[in-house]
């Protein structure tokens, strides 16, 4: 049996930046340090982070006053900010940019008096944080169908915008869909779904192209990690996601002579690298990666927390 690994796959620049604000200001400021929403979708990131010290929590009146919080990499609504500089909590923000640059494009289009359709996951805390950019003059769509049913105030005055980690070939369709009913609606300048959410779809579907299964490393609450899983199976191949090697079975992978692996963007290389010790042990004889495109992204931290 051999194993072929995506590439790219893993960790993206915005939750390496997220994992390292979380870090940095454990090192300089010391436990405990509030962190608002699980900072990245991945059960192993968030329990080491708690183990040296971070505590997640849901509401920042959950913080005690003269605390440093942290925003997680899925952004938050202005609401939030405004409860934080309320309260005096000291903030680090460690929302992904292309999530930022989201929440800039919805906020200049209220400034130009246009209404907003949102492509999104509901109660998705990126989508949450997006919606809670403007106050009002907001839509949230997550299928073609919801399209169909969706009533605005002035078609000749809307946008879209999408969550950045969408199924690309999921958000085309409900993006032409949104055009053909309201021909004049405009979408951003820029595609929003990430450069990491994409390549990762893209390097999905390779894998599906050479295997009979794949298995995706991510946790359960992870959008991008699920939309990988999607991805597979809308080309008929099986695939199972997995938080850590423990799950898998044997019987998954039972007479298969090609597996994929790939791992969605908050899942680190250690588990990746579990669940081919764990595929060994049932019977792999060849590890090898898959043709793809090195990614170069980086983003810096605030400065206070820079060496």
């Amino acid at each position: 049996m051999e194993v072929i690994l995506a590439n790219p796959r893993g960790f993206c620049a915005g939750v390496e930046r997220a994992i390292a604000i979380v870090e940095r200001a454990l090192e300089k400021f010391g436990a405990p340090i509030y962190v608002r929403h699980e900072v990245v979708h991945n059960k192993y990131v968030c329990d080491d982070l708690r183990a040296k010290g971070a505590i997640f929590i849901d509401h920042l009146s959950d913080v005690p006053s003269g605390s440093t919080v942290i925003f997680s990499a899925h952004g938050v609504s202005q609401a939030v900010r405004a409860e934080a500089e309320q309260r005096g909590l000291k903030v680090f923000d460690a929302t992904c940019p292309l999530v930022t640059k989201v929440h800039v494009e919805v906020a200049k289009m209220r400034r130009d008096e246009r209404e907003i359709v949102m492509i999104g996951h509901r109660k998705h805390p990126e989508v949450e944080g997006t919606m809670g950019q403007s106050d009002g003059g907001m839509y949230l769509v997550e299928t073609v169908e919801d399209v169909a049913n969706l009533s605005v105030r002035n078609e000749d005055q809307l946008s879209y915008v999408t969550q950045t980690t969408l199924s690309v070939d999921d958000a085309s369709q409900i993006v032409a869909a949104l055009r053909q009913r309201f021909p004049l609606i405009q979408g951003p300048k820029k595609d929003d779904i990430c450069y990491a959410t994409q390549n990762r779809q893209e390097s999905a579907k390779s894998l599906a192209e050479q295997c009979e299964f794949i298995i995706v490393v991510g946790s359960p609450n992870s959008s991008n990690s699920n939309r990988l899983r999607e991805v597979a199976a809308a080309r008929g191949v099986e695939s199972r996601m997995v938080d850590n090697a423990t799950e898998i079975e044997s019987s998954w992978v039972e007479g298969k002579v090609r597996v994929g692996i790939t791992a969605g963007a908050s899942a680190p290389e250690v588990l990746v690298e579990q669940v081919i010790d764990r595929l060994k042990a049932l019977g792999v004889s060849i590890v090898r990666q898959d043709q793809g495109s090195p990614e170069n992204v980086t983003f810096p931290l605030p400065m206070e927390l820079q060496r």
